[in-house]
């Protein structure tokens, strides 16, 4: 049975799980291993440490399928609206631009319940807080080191982690990517952007309009969410739930700072804008360095096989889109890549 390692438990890692599993001729052993301590990537979703039901979506806010991907991702869509996972938006957000056909949806459960589900379907065995540092060839397998515990041998391996990650990374795998690919990778951009998230006691009361606001007159402030309006949860039990998105040039400027004195600036600026809010009971404050991809690499198709035998595969929204069909997409050209070696 051939043994697959999956590095990365975000949209593209746990789908690229799920395919693998459904789609290959004969059994496979599904390994993922994520760096972060839960799934998700960039469509995180933080718990209140007061209270596990009261969430907050840390990455993307909602999903915007086009009518080109209503169509060739179908099925995707279809099953996750029929498992309760995604629903329509229907909650007023304020700046949004619609184009005709466009349908947004979110996820009653947060974002990142569409990775779980995707990683249950697999039957994968996850492993969090293993950052990989180091991957190297020997006897025709590939040896992959983590930052902790002994390094373990695969087959396969599939690398869905954000690109500048890969090139960081030590071992045979530096010396084995050609000029050509590493061009490529080197070619790949992001943007950097924060995120703090606010969690509130039952009870509370933030009195505006909107379930989400874009702002677009605050240098910090670039998006704001009451975040269980914004998925139609009203709860006595359970206090409501905030996240603000930095603008980019504010994330890149302070990219490097400590994440306090960020989550300050940041809370500053929206009391600014929302003066009154009451205080929230605990905040979390998220740096995305990674954040959202400006380019891909030219003609990548939604890949980049890096070696043959054994098979090291790249793929991820830094070979497509940063968004749900960018990720969709990329999992596909991952299991297209991948059905001739297992």
């Amino acid at each position: 049975m051939a043994r697959v390692l999956i590095v990365g438990a975000g949209l593209t890692g746990s789908l690229c799980a799920a395919l693998l599993r459904k789609e290959t001729p004969r059994p496979v052993h599904l390994t993922v291993w994520e760096e972060a301590g839960d799934s998700g990537g960039s469509m995180a979703t933080a718990r209140s440490p007061c209270n596990p039901q009261s969430t907050v979506d840390l990455g993307a806010q909602y999903i915007t399928r086009t009518p080109h991907y209503a169509k060739k991702h179908q099925s995707f869509y279809d099953e996750l609206l029929a498992h309760g996972i995604l629903k329509p938006l229907t909650s007023p957000i304020e700046g949004m631009v619609m184009k005709e056909g466009d349908c947004n949806f979110v996820a009653p459960q947060g974002l990142s319940s569409i990775v779980k589900h995707y990683l249950e379907e697999s039957g994968a065995e996850v492993s969090f807080r293993h950052r990989v540092t180091r991957i190297n060839l020997r006897n025709d397998k590939w040896e992959v080191s983590k930052e902790t515990g002994s390094p373990e041998r695969f087959d396969i391996v599939v690398l869905t982690m954000p690109v500048p990650q890969i090139l960081q990374l030590r071992g045979d795998i530096a010396n084995l990517i050609s000029e050509c690919q590493r061009q490529q990778l080197e070619s790949v951009r992001y943007s950097s952007r924060y995120a703090l998230g606010l969690f509130y006691e039952a009870g509370t009361k933030i009195d505006v309009p909107w379930a989400g606001q874009y702002i677009t007159s605050n240098p910090c402030t670039r998006f704001i969410s009451i975040d269980n309006k914004k998925r139609n949860i009203e709860s006595s039990e359970v206090g409501p739930s905030l996240v603000v998105h930095t603008t980019v040039p504010f994330g890149v400027t302070y990219l490097e700072h400590s994440t306090e004195d960020v989550r300050e600036l940041i809370y500053q600026q929206l009391e600014s804008i929302l003066p009154g809010l009451p205080q929230p009971v605990v905040t979390k404050c998220q740096k995305w360095r990674y954040s959202q991809v400006i380019s891909a690499p030219a003609n990548s198709h939604g890949q980049l096989t890096l070696h043959r035998e054994p098979f090291l595969v790249c793929g991820g929204d830094g070979f497509t889109q940063s968004n749900f069909d960018g990720c969709v997409s990329s999992a596909l050209c991952v299991l297209e890549a991948l059905k001739n070696q297992i």
